[in-house]
């Protein structure tokens, strides 16, 4: 059985993309529970209730199907953050509505957040997708720099370097995030509330 390597999707029969979508949520909920070291492609195939070969049918190889995994996550993640900015036609209604969209997907989908932090920071493998900065998430925070520019540009916010103060906000939220997954008590709904009066008190016009 010759292994689908770099199948289009839209080539696949409607059996084949329902089992490579199980094989991916398997491959999700290993990662998020064991560490990426520790999933191996028989480990998932024995989670999925199907042969090693048979996973290696969709994916040619432990780093093919992670790709395919780490990007399932993102373009998830993404349209989630994008289709809530874009419902917003005023500049700060729309950089608010990015931080939070940044915290309540990660809320809800804690999996994601695992996945995401593993094959980020994760270089054993020596893959590009697992390099930080090489992947960085479709230019991690470059969307946030395009919102502040938009801003500035409406005369809505002062005059500062867009993309360290994208790194600056950025960066909060990711210390928020990694402070909740090690404290599940930690109250996100009220952080969330405190990074959007950060944020805005970063940004706004002060005359």
């Amino acid at each position: 059985m010759a292994p689908r390597r770099g199948a289009d999707p839209e080539a696949l029969t409607f059996t084949e993309r329902a089992r490579r979508q199980q094989i991916v949520e398997c491959t999700i909920d290993l990662i998020s529970t064991r560490g990426y070291p520790a999933t191996s492609l028989s480990a998932i195939a024995e989670a999925a209730g199907i042969s090693k070969a048979a996973v290696l049918y969709h994916f040619s190889s432990k780093d093919n199907l992670t790709e395919t995994t780490l990007r399932h996550v993102l373009d998830r993640f993404f349209a989630y953050v994008t289709q809530r900015v874009e419902r917003e036609s005023e500049p700060c209604a729309a950089i608010v509505a990015y931080v939070r969209a940044m915290i309540s997907y990660q809320q809800a989908n804690r999996r994601h957040v695992r996945v995401i932090t593993e094959m980020l920071l994760d270089d054993k493998g020596g893959t590009r997708l697992k390099t930080p900065g090489s992947h960085d998430t479709h230019g991690r925070w470059q969307a946030l720099a395009d919102l502040l520019a938009a801003g500035q540009e409406a005369g809505r916010l002062r005059a500062f370097d867009t993309r360290t103060t994208a790194l600056a906000i950025g960066g909060a939220i990711d210390n928020v995030i990694s402070h909740w997954l090690v404290h599940p008590d930690y109250d996100l709904d009220a952080a969330a509330d405190e990074l959007e009066a950060f944020t805005l008190s970063a940004i706004e016009r002060r005359d």
